[in-house]
Parts: C-alpha cells; sequence; structure tokens
C-alpha cells in the first residue's frame, strides 16, 4: 500500500515549518506509524553527514531522528548551500554537483524535478505516512515556474498541503488570507487546512478568529499551537535564529564563537548552548570578541570570503588580544583552516583562483581542493585523552608544522587537526565533537567548568515533549484523515 503523505508550507520563513513536521513525525511515529520526512529543497549551510557519505539539511536529520530512522539522501534531495550573496552550492542526493548563481538556478530547477519526485517515491514504498516540508513561502509567485520546493511539488505529487502561519509576528489574517489571494486558483486548491503557530496568551480569545479563518479560506482549521519554549533545546536550521548569548551569571567560564557571514555547521555549539556551568556568546558582526576563556572559530561556506569578513569586523585584532592574555583558541573546519599561515584556491573552489594570508596563530597551510569529505568517523582526542564521535563535512588539505602534534586520533589511525607548541591554539576539521558528552565534558574540565547535561537524552526527551504539545493542540486525526 502507498503510503499516505501531507506536506507543510508557510506563509513565511520561520514560521515554524521545520519545528512541526519534526514534532509531527514523532507524534505520529509514538502512533506507531512508520514516518519518514522529506523536503524538495532546502537552503541551508546547518547540513548533517548521511550514512552513505552524502549531505542533506541538518532540520532532516533531526526530523529522521524524531522518526527513530538513519537520516537519508532521499530526505532533502535538493540542498542549496550559499556561499555568496547571489550564489549557492547545489547538492543533489547528497553529492555536489556544482554551483550556480540564482538566475542560473530558476534554469536548472526543472531539471531537478524527476529527482525530487524519484526520491519522494523511494521514501513512500518504505513508510505509512511522509511528512513534507515546504520552503520559504507558499506564495512566492516570482518564483513558481519550475518550482519544486512548494506548489510546484505539491501539484507534481499530489500532495495535499497544510499551510502555517505564525500568529507571533503578528499580521496572521494577511498572512493566511494573503497567501489565499495571491496563489493561482489550481495552487490554492491543493491547501486542505491551516495550523496557527506560536500563540501566546489565552487561547480561547482566539476562538472567533479561528473560524473566521476558516470561513474566509474554506480551509479546515487543523489547530492553534502555543509557543513551545522548549525549541531552544533542539538544532536551529537558520544562523538568524541564534539567540545573541546565553545569559548565565553564574556561569563558570565564557565562550565566544564570532558569527561569520557564511558560518556553517552552527548546530556544532548547541551543546554548549544548553550547558548550565557555560556562558556562550555568539558574536554579532560590528560587535567585538569579549573577554572569554575561549573563542571557537566555527565552520564556514566560503573559508576565504569569511577571512576577509573576519578581519573587517576588527575580529583578528581582537583575536591577538585574546590570545596575548592567554585565552585559548579552537578552530572547527573553514575556523581551523583561518587560523593557519594561509589558505590557497588554486582551482577556484570558492571563487576567483588565487589565495590568502591565513590568521597565523597555527603553523599550517590549506589548500582547497575539489574533493569533498564527508564521513562520520569516531576515536581519541589527543590533547584531552577523551574518545569521541562526530563527522567530517570540508574541501581542502591542510599540513604543515603544528600538524605534527595532531588534535585527534580515528580509530582506522588517522589523524586530524593541529595544536600550537604550547598548548593553548588547536584546530580540527571534525564537526559535532561537543555532541559527544565525553569530548565536551573534557573540553569543560579544562577550561575549569563542570558539564552538567546528557545532550542526547535532552534532544530526545525535548522531541517527545513536543510531540505531546503538537498532539494536545492539533486534530492529528483531521491530519491524518488529509493525507493521501
Amino acid at each position: 500500500m502507498t503510503a499516505r503523505a501531507l506536506m507543510l508550507q508557510g506563509t513565511g520563513s520561520d514560521v515554524g515549518k521545520s519545528l512541526i513536521v519534526a514534532g509531527l513525525c514523532r507524534a505520529y511515529a509514538l502512533r506507531g506509524f512508520k514516518v519518514r520526512p522529506f523536503k524538495p529543497q532546502n537552503m541551508s549551510n546547518n547540513a548533517a553527514v548521511t550514512d552513505g557519505g552524502g549531505e542533506i539539511g541538518r532540520a532532516q536529520a533531526l526530523q529522521a531522528r524524531a522518526c527513530g530512522v538513519a537520516p537519508s539522501v532521499h530526505m532533502n534531495p535538493v540542498l542549496l548551500k550559499p556561499q555568496s550573496e547571489i550564489g549557492s552550492q547545489v547538492v543533489v542526493r547528497g553529492r555536489v554537483i556544482g554551483n550556480a548563481g540564482a538566475r542560473d538556478y530558476q534554469a536548472l530547477k526543472p531539471k531537478l524535478m524527476g529527482p525530487v519526485l524519484e526520491s519522494f517515491a523511494k521514501l513512500k514504498d518504505e513508510a505509512d505516512l511522509v511528512l513534507v516540508e515546504g520552503a520559504g513561502s507558499a506564495a512566492e509567485i516570482n518564483l513558481r515556474e519550475g518550482d519544486i520546493a512548494n506548489m510546484g511539488f505539491a501539484r507534481a505529487a499530489g500532495c495535499p498541503v497544510a499551510l502555517i502561519g505564525d500568529i507571533d509576528r503578528g499580521g496572521i489574517f494577511a498572512q493566511i488570507l494573503g497567501t489565499k489571494a495571491a496563489l493561482a486558483p489550481d495552487d490554492a486548491a491543493t491547501i486542505v487546512g491551516f495550523i496557527v503557530n506560536k500563540f501566546r496568551g489565552d487561547a480561547s480569545l482566539f476562538t472567533g478568529g479561528m473560524a473566521s479563518l476558516a470561513e474566509r479560506t474554506g480551509w479546515r482549521a487543523f489547530g492553534l499551537a502555543p509557543f513551545f519554549p522548549a525549541a531552544a533545546r533542539l538544532p536551529a536550521e537558520d544562523a538568524f535564529g541564534l539567540s545573541n548569548v546565553t545569559a548565565r551569571n553564574e556561569a563558570q567560564v565564557t565562550i565566544a564563537v564570532p558569527m561569520l557571514s557564511r558560518i556553517a555547521n552552527f548546530d556544532d555549539f548547541d551543546p554548549l548552548r544548553l550547558e548550565p556551568n557555560v556562558r556562550l556568546v555568539f558574536v554579532r558582526p560590528g560587535e567585538p570578541l569579549p573577554v572569554a576563556d575561549l573563542v571557537i572559530l566555527p565552520g564556514s561556506k566560503a573559508t576565504i570570503a569569511d577571512l576577509a569578513f573576519f578581519r573587517e569586523q576588527g575580529w583578528a585584532i581582537d583575536l591577538l588580544a585574546h590570545a596575548r592574555r592567554g585565552g585559548r583558541i579552537l578552530g572547527v573546519c573553514g575556523g581551523y583552516q583561518m587560523l593557519g599561515r594561509r589558505v590557497a584556491d588554486p582551482d577556484g573552489i570558492e571563487g576567483p583562483a588565487g589565495g590568502v594570508e591565513g590568521l597565523r596563530f597555527l603553523d599550517v597551510e590549506t589548500t582547497l581542493t575539489g574533493d569533498k569529505t564527508l564521513q562520520h568517523v569516531a576515536g581519541k582526542c589527543v590533547a584531552n585523552g577523551s574518545p569521541f564521535e562526530g563527522y567530517e563535512m570540508h574541501v581542502g588539505r591542510t599540513s604543515g608544522p603544528d600538524c605534527e602534534r595532531p588534535l585527534l586520533r580515528f580509530l582506522d589511525g588517522r589523524v586530524d587537526g593541529a595544536v600550537s607548541p604550547d598548548g593553548r591554539i588547536a584546530g580540527a576539521y571534525l564537526h559535532g565533537m561537543f555532541a559527544d558528552d565525553r569530548q565536551r565534558a573534557a573540553w569543560l574540565d579544562s577550561l575549569g567548568a563542570t558539564a552538567g547535561i546528557e545532550y542526547g537524552a535532552t534532544v530526545e526527551r525535548t522531541l517527545d515533549e513536543l510531540a505531546d504539545h503538537l498532539a494536545a493542540h492539533l486534530d492529528l486525526e483531521a491530519m491524518l484523515d488529509a493525507a493521501r
């Protein structure tokens, strides 16, 4: 029997689509359904590695976890990873196929509908229910031609749509009624119901509002979902959703992370953000690096461009002052590359061919290459002796004298990273290090702090709470009936 499917589209970005799909995945899975998440097209530099060595959006990896299954490249067949204001790296079924400017990608989209529908069909073959997440707004009518992310996919796949609006940002009637008005009649006809998300206050005061929306649209009201504060414990899909600082006056240590313009895999820092003894500061452009125990240079989708951005913010001077005070520095992936003497791009992987001087905190050099490393890894940190699990997702090879003091040793005997002679500055390509409770505890201990959470258990508990939250406020039976 072919699986049922329901698509969750939004009136705009950041209305809660990813979170609601994750919660529904867990809620229906707890009811005994074989559930799979699916997002035809995602745009995010926050990616996850699949078991087969591909990459998908981090949100779909979280949704797969909510379903109790391993992430697959078919859950997000098209991933766009922005490298500039107008261009992105294009990943299809987990593999990079090239770079495309915004206009070029519009011409490419029709060719991607085939792979998208094939991946969707594969998931349907192994599931009872597929929950599909749209991208951005359902009513991006300027991008409707060749669309594979929202109504174009829904129509091609024969998938009914539930529309999500965000009352917390205001204008909920304009959001939902305006979406219907903007859509072509055939597109609007795919919508079978709506959800009003992020409500605060007395829900009884909006009973008439829900009825009015249902009457004016002809769509079924699937429910009014109150604001879910515990969502802060789950990985964010968009860097703009990151809070500036974890305000803990009694924190034992302060860790600062500069927000690079092309920051990637920023979920590396979610476990630190949740630690009760850590004050984690995401440093916004235009702000100085604060006095901190540890500064972490994060991953980047465009190392050379972000190296220039780092200098433009004055952070290179701040980082030098931090090092002279005896502060510790850690570079992760692109941040590791920046810490070296030089980053070379002879083949123009990130832009025009050439190279730039690095920050020169580590005696290493990096050459960007066309081959992309995508794999899960495990081993032991040489510096602290604690085991770790994580993943690699990078282009480039780094070498130099400081690599003779590697930060990490993998189970297969390979090594990764470099450490300065005094041991206070280090870098490595490994992502996900702090999600491992053993490794995070070792790092915090070296900084004089005590770890206080079990990260994996925290995520699992939060997904259960989210499922219960949605089950209490949305009509899951009606949504299941609407799926086909």
